[in-house]
């Protein structure tokens, strides 16, 4: 394209600014050459912040840094990443550290437009030794050019860097935790998060924050699902009357009524929604909410160094010392106090038909090696034991055929990593064995003549030694 050909596509005003740009002399025509600089940004939220101004603020500022230097060659940018994530575990970041690699990569520095945007806490400091393999300057504004890692001024900048960044999210949590607890404790205030299977929300007036409801902001609250409501009702009665969790949820399948994921597929893309578990049955039994009262912090904010969680781990709560409730009733109640209460008492208790209560000391550490799935406690001529059925539910009618049932007593299993080579000498008791278990994040991987120690708790192995 010819330059009057580009100027015919330009509008008056930009031709205008583009003449008088090229007429001032004091302006360069050509950019300096230099050092080429990779940048690295990041913003946290989408729903608070806006990608174009956070990128293009934090990019002047690494502009205006290095325009003296060099040019910026490439950009890497996060979004929706938080800043206590390490570099690895962030997207762009982690294609930057992949790219330090590459001897054709095309950057000589790294520059950022403010530290916090780039790091938090010691992050710099274990950054650093990677960086100086690769011979690649890190520039920051807080240090006016590359940042020297053996000057001791630049050593107690980068620590107070850190420090101030954690302490400014630790501060800005606080403040927004210690707010959360007083609504949801005071007011009853809906929170956010998906509403409790057999309530849906509605609109409850306008923000209390002035500046908030100019903007259109609203309050929501729960109230009853027509439609599910009711299964609620069903479950809690049922339990009441001595129905089994699996017994309840066969006849919610049998019924062909449709699984809290099922009823809403597009919230949850992780979950099958097919069917009815045992575990969906007693999370809803065991959720206050039913009762009319708000419930916060029950479940812990997992944080995005805990990535290696896996999807199918079932939700940890809180003690229910940390729970914030309401002090009064914030939506329609479900279940009354009363029955909430003691239905909690019939899930906590799982005694014999003689008065006792039968305790496994393996439950949750055991996996089945032929199908990799998990053994469930079962009771064997009058002892604890184990059994995987590979796959069968209770929750459906059985199918054939299947494989043959894995059964284990657990006086053999705990006959069998006595003295095992993988685990530490001096286990005195099945009880000290069971604690070294659960505080190393062992699992017990087992098939008809081997029990085997293992660390990774999803492989699907056949077991070898003793």
């Amino acid at each position: 394209m010819s330059d009057n050909q580009r100027d015919d596509l330009e509008d008056p005003l930009t031709r205008w600014l583009n003449g008088q740009s090229q007429a001032n002399p004091q302006l360069p025509t050509e950019r300096r050459r230099g050092l080429r600089f990779a940048f690295y940004g990041r913003m946290s939220t989408v729903e608070h912040q806006d990608r174009v101004t956070s990128r293009h603020w934090q990019r002047d500022c690494a502009t205006e840094l290095v325009a003296a230097h060099g040019v910026i060659v490439a950009e890497y940018f996060d979004v929706g990443c938080s800043r206590r994530r390490g570099w690895r575990q962030r997207p762009q970041a982690a294609a930057l550290l992949a790219a330090l690699d590459d001897p054709d990569r095309g950057f000589d520095a790294i520059v950022v437009g403010e530290y916090e945007r780039a790091f938090s806490a010691n992050q710099l400091q274990h950054l650093a030794p990677v960086l100086e393999q690769h011979g690649v300057q890190l520039w920051l504004p807080e240090t006016d050019g590359p940042v020297d890692y053996h000057d001791p001024a630049h050593q107690a900048l980068i620590l107070m860097l850190g420090a101030q960044s954690k302490r400014e999210v630790q501060r800005a949590r606080f403040r927004v935790v210690t707010a959360m607890r007083a609504q949801a404790r005071e007011q009853g205030r809906y929170l956010g998060g998906r509403p409790p299977y057999g309530y849906r929300l509605t609109d409850a007036g306008p923000h209390p924050n002035a500046a908030q409801a100019r903007w259109g902001r609203r309050l929501q609250r729960l109230e009853p699902d027509p439609v599910t409501a009711v299964h609620v009702r069903w479950m809690f009665a049922q339990r009441m009357d001595g129905q089994s969790l699996a017994s309840m949820a066969r006849a919610l399948n049998d019924a062909g009524i449709p699984c809290p994921s099922g009823i809403d597929p597009d919230r949850n893309p992780h979950r099958s929604g097919d069917r009815w578990t045992l575990r969906t049955v007693a999370a809803i039994l065991a959720n206050p909410r039913y009762t009319g009262r708000q419930v916060w912090n029950r479940q812990p904010a997992h944080n995005h160094t805990d990535a290696s969680r896996s999807e199918r781990e079932p939700i940890r709560r809180n003690p229910t010392v940390d729970w914030v409730v309401s002090t009064q009733r914030a939506h329609t109640a479900l279940v009354s106090e009363q029955d909430f209460v003691a239905v909690q008492a019939i899930r906590s208790q799982r005694g014999a038909h003689d008065g006792t209560t039968r305790r496994y000391l393996f439950t949750g550490l055991l996996r089945c090696g032929p199908c990799g799935r998990r053994l469930e406690s079962h009771w064997i001529n009058q002892r604890p034991g184990y059994r995987c059925r590979h796959g069968h539910t209770s929750t459906r009618q059985p199918t054939n055929p299947r494989r043959k049932i894995l059964y284990l007593r657990e006086d053999h299993i705990i006959a069998r990593l006595a003295d095992h080579p993988r685990l530490p000498s001096g286990i005195q008791t099945p009880h000290d064995l069971v604690t070294l278990l659960h505080g190393r994040k062992i699992t017990i991987v087992c098939d008809q003549e081997h029990c085997t120690p293992t660390t990774e708790r999803s492989a699907q192995v056949n077991l070898r030694g003793s």
